[in-house]
């Protein structure tokens, strides 16, 4: 056994605990292989560590071929620190909230060797150092017995690979009883705790000894594999694609798998449903279902909230149809208008239809005719609102207007506690409401906004259909378009001031299959850069970013310019590319804190996006802002949000932040930045897609720069399959009796 004092920690491996660190040695000890410094280099698989901390180790030497001689330690016990030299590095490296180097310096300076007992057993008495004060004291105290507890969760969880900042969710989730909750169930962890998937809790579940048949483990695993589904676009599996999943997963026999289901069923986990050719209702009426409809003939699993959202999506829809629309619309006063004919006769079935959807590309006019039609509203004091999926859509749809805009979910006033204030029962008085940038509405939020609308609210769905999908699941507009029970009015004439601008001209060229031209002059706002490989794809965009495009167009690198990338993987994926920006455009520097959290490198300076909906916070999946201050003392990090809202993380929340000097095309719908540079390379085969193209080409309002090839945009623009997600809404739509249709609890 060798014990000692973590000098620096060299490397740590956020998702194994694998760590290489230099350990000074106690006294006394015979050590062989100290460096010049009397360090010890010591590799294994530990909980997080933080220099100062002191530890007990058990293992042996080893030699690497590269690195030489080191202690390869299998055992690890945290000990307190008996110096005083080792006491005030312990409470001044950031381990307990509150304590930093300077206020720990003072502390050790009046207890001296007693410090450690003294918060041990009477840290009220840390009031007696000169300017430490009560509140401070408090958080302390608070912050010492958090870490007490958490250490012993850590130690149980280090062995299955459990990093310290999930330790320290699973104890703010479930308290005291985390122990409890983690050995007795420790599937219930991926229901719970954001972060904590199913591998992980399977993992802890088969080194208790858990059975690897055991029902538990089975139902979780099926639930995961759902999961995976939604989180791929889908409202439900079909069931035979479901068990090859989930056995695959769970290497179990298929007929426990199938078993599960019923289980599943029982207690309303899931739903199942199976559509026939011909299936007839309790009433005796029958309908038809085409035999190419996903899910013909075979069961299809849907987890509960998701089957009960597509039946109240299509149950709503059609009860707002059914409304007669009231008189209002005589002398309008658009008739005489600069509209275009279209534009006339999309206002028209705007105004007369209960429910109506417009639809069109960039630069045909759809804003214009928002504008008027909430001309049309307010002469005739009409209550409406107009809303959009996230906050970046609805900042642009109030520039666009002239008026207030909102979430949807601000519109609802959702709240963490109390969910969504307006529904059936508490219906939003509005007697129209614009619903923009609709390609991004996913089932379940789109069945929450339906259910807030009393009877008689006419509807008006914005959004160009040739984008990508939404992020959830569900593909709401294309499906209500695809029922044909809804009017579309589809605006196609793209008007003369946008002819001046390549990126729409070649937006509606891409959409309609044809390569797009490129810009000559310097002054040209559509490129295309060479590049045949990841690589050197990855060098012409850093350079674009940090100086081609700021110096030729006066533009921001980090503010204006936004890097869109297909793939998350590979030289030019999203990682990567945010690894090489961040050196570049954010380097280190000593007057700016940071912090790896989670295998990240946060600094203040950094773009970050959020990657989750928290609604504690009020902040969604999407949203872009700064990190204005890291505080390692305190253990958290401030994100400025919209400019002006300062949003604070905890070091173990930050698993919801991602760097975003590079996004996905998909993170980046219902955005427009002023520039966006993009690779487009064969090595992205898998994910080069018409719609994907477009999209990301349609978030440029100034400058759009593409950096690949001709064959890579070919593959693009030559693949207009739109990947199918399995729903049916359009079905549900088409046959008001399926928004009626009874789950199957059995086989």
């Amino acid at each position: 056994m060798i014990s000692g004092s973590v000098e620096r920690i060299t490397y740590y491996n956020q998702e194994n605990g694998y760590t290489v660190l230099r350990l000074r040695p106690d006294r006394g000890q015979n050590v062989v292989g100290l460096n010049l410094e009397g360090l010890l280099t010591v590799i294994g698989n530990f909980p997080e560590l933080s220099p100062g901390e002191h530890l007990q180790l058990g293992g042996d030497y080893a030699t690497h071929p590269k690195h030489g001689l080191q202690f390869k330690a299998n055992v690890c016990e945290k000990l307190l620190p008996v110096t005083e030299g080792g006491i005030e590095r312990y409470l001044g490296s950031g381990l307990i909230k509150g304590i930093g180097p300077q206020l720990a310096k003072r502390i050790v300076r009046h207890f001296k060797s007693a410090t450690m007992e003294i918060i041990e057993h009477d840290p009220q008495r840390l009031r007696e150092v000169p300017g430490i004060g009560v509140d401070r004291t408090d958080k302390i105290i608070t912050a010492w017995e958090e870490q007490k507890s958490v250490k012993e969760i850590m130690l149980f969880l280090h062995d299955h690979h459990v990093s310290t900042n999930l330790a320290v969710k699973i104890y703010k989730a479930y308290g005291d009883n985390a122990l409890t909750v983690v050995k007795e169930n420790p599937y219930q962890l991926e229901q719970d705790i954001y972060g904590v998937g199913f591998k992980t809790a399977d993992r802890i579940a088969q080194n208790l000894g858990l059975p690897q048949d055991h029902p538990a483990r089975i139902e979780a695993g099926v639930v995961f594999a759902i999961n995976e589904m939604v989180n791929e676009g889908h409202v439900y599996s079909p069931q035979n694609q479901l068990a090859e999943r989930a056995e695959a997963l769970l290497e179990v026999d298929a007929d426990l798998v199938r078993n599960s289901f019923v289980r599943l069923a029982a207690i309303d986990r899931i739903r199942t449903e199976a559509f026939t050719s011909s299936s007839t209702q309790a009433d005796g009426a029958a309908y038809q279902i085409a035999e190419n409809t996903p899910g013909y003939g075979e069961p299809m699993v849907y987890l509960t909230p998701f089957y009960h959202s597509e039946k109240g999506v299509a149950a709503r829809l059609q009860g707002l149809l059914s409304h007669p629309v009231r008189a209002w619309q005589q002398s309008l006063g658009f008739e005489s208008s600069d509209l275009s004919e279209e534009q006339k006769a999309a206002l028209r079935i705007a105004v007369t239809h209960p429910v109506s959807i417009l639809t069109g590309g960039p630069g045909t006019g759809k804003t214009t005719c928002l504008k008027a039609l909430i001309e049309i509203l307010e002469v005739k004091s009409l209550a409406y609102a107009l809303a959009s999926p996230t906050g970046r859509a609805a900042k642009r749809l109030s520039e666009a207007t002239g008026r207030p805009a909102s979430t949807i979910h601000r519109l609802l006033g959702f709240s963490p506690d109390g969910g969504f204030q307006y529904h059936e029962n508490h219906p939003l008085k509005v007697d129209f409401l614009i619903v923009d940038e609709a390609s991004m509405l996913d089932l379940l939020l789109t069945y929450h906004l339906l259910r807030a609308l009393r009877p008689g609210t006419q509807v008006l769905f914005v959004g160009d259909v040739d984008q990508l999908p939404s992020v959830g699941a569900g593909d709401v507009l294309r499906d209500i378009i695809e029922s044909d029970i809804v009017p579309v009015a589809r605006l196609k004439t793209i008007f003369r001031q946008s002819y001046d601008s390549q990126i729409v001209t070649n937006a509606h060229m891409i959409n309609h299959g044809q390569m797009p031209r490129f810009s000559k002059a310097p002054d040209g706002d559509f490129f295309l850069f060479p590049a045949e490989d990841a690589e050197s794809a990855a060098k012409w965009i850093v350079d674009l970013v940090t100086t081609r495009i700021p110096e030729n167009f006066g533009l921001d690198p980090v503010r204006d310019i936004q890097v869109l990338a297909p793939l998350y993987r590979g030289a030019a994926g999203v990682d990567a590319l945010n690894v090489c920006l961040q050196a570049n455009l954010n380097p280190p520097d000593p007057k700016k804190s940071e912090h790896r959290l989670f295998g990240t490198l946060f600094r203040v300076g950094d773009k970050v996006m959020q990657i989750r909906n928290n609604y504690d916070k009020d902040v969604f999946n999407g949203d872009i802002g700064f990190i204005v201050n890291i505080d390692p003392i305190e253990q958290n990090l401030s994100v400025l949000m919209d400019g002006s809202r300062q949003v604070v993380y905890d070091f173990n929340e930050t698993d919801e932040l991602v760097l975003a000097y590079a996004v996905s095309v998909h993170k980046s719908q219902g955005s427009e930045f002023p520039a966006i540079v993009m690779p487009v390379l064969t090595q992205h085969y898998v994910m080069l897609q018409r719609n994907l193209l477009y999209t990301a080409i349609t978030r440029a309002a100034q400058r759009c720069v593409l950096v690949g090839n001709s064959k890579a945009l070919r593959i693009a623009i030559s693949n207009n399959k739109v990947a199918k997600r399995f729903s049916n809404l359009a079905e549900r739509l088409k046959n008001p009796q399926l928004a009626q249709q009874k789950s199957l609890l059995s086989y």
